[in-house]
């Protein structure tokens, strides 16, 4: 286990961090966005041979179950494999993330799930400090281990620890407004987000990044491909490895066998300075939705 990848000498595909909650979770995630339910448990089930521990789902990605499927179906225990749900975006409130959560569990048949998320920041202030009072609560009871948001820009994260303290004050005291463990974004060097990045890093929160391979989009950009030469690696491989080093938890998606394994095996070889300072690009481009530019009353 490590708490900043920045700092360590050698990456393996173990290698963990650890979470504000104490809990580790694995660096190297396997995400199934628009992974169809009826190949999810097959593509999963490959990743877990490649070495992953770590799945990334959702409650509107519809492939909770297939997912959980091949993690019961596994020789691996169930306590070194990573399992991640998400309350859709559009029932951000107390009673609608509470009934998610249970769904979610019941559905999984996991017995708790590994980190639950809030998927986006929309609904309105009353609905997002309702939704993160149900993660709490399903923390404490044990529903789930870490709790975090996702798509979450810098205002909604201020605004998340203002309802953090109005929780301790209505729930009898510190530590029962609940404690952010994890958030998640489109993070990559063209759209690195150092503003949300450093508010992370301030609290210990992790930060995992999804599309870190920007769709495939990125593979002829001239500050790529230098690095590919040099490295004798893919630009998917490059790219993962950057955002390992930096500290992130990156979710690379393929429903595609070789490339699952391609997209593990990014731990022998290391981007030094000259090649991270390539890669720190002054952009911000999203090949994917950006709720955290959403207004707070949206």
């Amino acid at each position: 286990m490590v708490r900043f990848a920045r700092a360590m000498s050698k990456l393996t595909i173990k290698s963990t961090l650890r979470m504000n909650s104490g809990y580790e979770i694995p660096m190297l995630g396997y995400g199934v966005y628009q992974t169809p339910a009826n190949i999810c448990e097959e593509v999963v089930t490959k990743a877990f041979e490649a070495g992953y521990r770590h799945v990334d789902s959702a409650a509107v990605y519809r492939n909770e179950e297939p997912s959980a499927a091949a993690v019961k179906k596994s020789s691996i225990p169930r306590s070194q494999i990573f399992f991640t749900s998400k309350v859709p975006p559009r029932k951000l409130s107390y009673e609608s993330a509470s009934t998610q959560i249970d769904a979610s569990l019941k559905l999984t048949g996991l017995g708790y799930i590994d980190l639950m998320l809030l998927h986006a920041p929309y609904g309105g202030r009353e609905a997002r400090k309702g939704a993160w009072k149900a993660l709490v609560e399903a923390k404490e009871a044990g529903k789930v281990r870490s709790i975090g948001v996702s798509n979450y820009g810098v205002t909604h994260l201020d605004e998340l620890e203002v309802y953090i303290k109005e929780l301790e004050k209505e729930r009898g005291g510190e530590g029962k407004g609940g404690k952010i463990d994890v958030g998640q974004w489109e993070v990559h060097p063209w759209l690195p987000r150092r503003d949300i990045v450093e508010w992370c890093e301030k609290r210990g929160v992790v930060v995992q990044a999804y599309c870190p391979i920007v769709r495939g989009k990125r593979m002829d950009d001239p500050a790529l491909l230098p690095l590919v030469k040099k490295h004798g690696k893919t630009g998917a491989q490059v790219l993962i490895r950057w955002s390992l080093q930096k500290g992130f938890v990156p979710l690379p998606k393929s429903v595609t066998p070789a490339r699952i394994v391609e997209n593990a095996d990014v731990h022998d070889f290391e981007l030094d300075a000259k090649d991270m300072k390539a890669l720190e690009l002054d952009v911000y481009e999203p090949c994917a939705w950006d709720p955290t530019v959403a207004a707070l009353e949206n």
